[in-house]
């Protein structure tokens, strides 16, 4: 059974950082392409951040030079730094494993930025 667990959101002031964390198992992180998706009231989900199994990384425009995604293949977990969190960015973010026709979602983690 697949299971990616995020934490790590919460309630945070504009200009303020966050680190989310994405826990798999089921699946090894290291030949996946994993991503950071987000969701705000309604909105569509939004790709925010990816990462290869070659380690290759894609980031929306908007977070460029602000978010970083990385992963640790020893925890078998994936994280999401954000800083310079803007008010905008609150949303409910989503962690994602995809593979040829395989593709597992978390159930999210709220993050809010207040003004």
């Amino acid at each position: 059974q697949v299971q990616l667990v995020e934490s790590g959101g919460g309630l945070v002031q504009a200009g303020g950082s966050l680190r989310l964390s994405c826990a798999a198992s089921g699946i090894t992180v290291s030949i996946y392409t994993m991503g950071w998706y987000r969701q705000a009231p309604g909105k569509q989900r939004e790709m925010v951040a990816t990462i290869t199994r070659g380690g290759r990384t894609n980031y929306a425009d908007s977070v460029k030079g602000r978010f970083t995604i990385s992963r640790d293949n020893a925890k078998n977990t994936v994280y999401l730094q954000m800083s310079s969190l803007k008010p905008e960015e609150t949303a409910v973010y989503y962690c994602n494993g995809f593979s040829s026709s395989r593709d597992y979602w978390g159930q999210g983690t709220q993050v809010t930025v207040s003004s």
